[in-house]
């Protein structure tokens, strides 16, 4: 009769060293699965590095042009390569400034605002972007957003003395030319506005004693008039008879017919 047994489990008579063996591989296998997953993670921002700098010096270079033609007058030409380095470095204040002051020279001033205003957003410690933003509010005549704009300046930088001595000092003294010219536009407007107005038409008073007297002497014309009708009257046997007929009915005009209208 055949007996049975348990089978043994696998492995079972697999040594303990060859086990720790296997154990060994499996963690190397782990190690090297880690590594070439961080490996890849730094390759990728290592790549990413690379491109920014890329970026960096490609829009450095399209600055530097963009700075060489507006030397020579070349405004246009200018803006293009800045607005190419913009697309690269969006977050350059240099280029919105540098952008700003060449549209200021184009006579572009709502322009050369919204680009100063871009570089003061990007960039608020800039005191050129400041002075920049103030000489192209100045242009569009905002004389008070103006010294603002150069008093920040000044606040960031001091001991600048172009801010002192032209910008924030030619604002000033538009501003007190602003007031004067507002002060003698108020004063002369009353005779201003007579010498331009056109011929005044004559307002007649038609409640006067006069305009009231005129009207009833028409009236008692007309009156008269209408009293004494002549007649031609021609008979059968040829005579010709002139008859005066006095109007029935006819009372003299009262003073108080008259409407009395404005």
């Amino acid at each position: 009769m055949a007996s049975f047994g348990w089978k043994r489990k696998i492995g079972e008579k697999v040594s303990k060293a060859t086990s720790q063996q296997f154990e060994a591989e499996a963690a190397d296998e782990k190690d090297v699965g880690e590594n070439e997953e961080r490996n890849w993670l730094q390759a990728i921002k290592r790549r990413k590095e690379v491109l920014l700098e890329d970026c960096v010096k490609k829009s450095k270079q399209l600055k530097d042009e963009g700075a060489s033609l507006a030397e020579n007058k070349k405004y246009r030409e200018a803006i293009q390569k800045w607005d190419e380095a913009l697309q690269l470095t969006p977050d350059d204040a240099t280029l919105y400034e540098m952008k700003s002051q060449v549209l200021m020279s184009l006579h572009e001033m709502f322009p050369a605002v919204h680009a100063a205003e871009m570089a003061v957003q990007r960039n608020p410690h800039s005191w050129e972007s400041w002075q920049t933003l103030g000489r192209a509010q100045l242009g569009l005549g905002e004389i008070v957003l103006a010294i603002r704009s150069f008093q920040v300046a000044l606040h960031i930088y001091p001991m600048n003395p172009e801010i002192w001595k032209e910008d924030l000092s030619w604002a000033r003294t538009l501003q007190e030319q602003q007031k004067v010219a507002q002060r003698i536009e108020n004063r002369e407007a009353p005779s201003g506005t007579a010498q331009c107005s056109p011929k005044s038409i004559p307002d007649y008073d038609f409640e006067s004693d006069e305009i009231v007297a005129v009207c009833a002497a028409i009236a008692e014309k007309q009156k008269m008039v209408s009293e004494n009708k002549t007649m031609v009257i021609v008979s059968a046997s040829g005579t010709v008879e002139t008859v005066t007929k006095k109007e029935e009915g006819a009372t003299p005009p009262d003073g108080s017919v008259f409407i009395k209208a404005r």
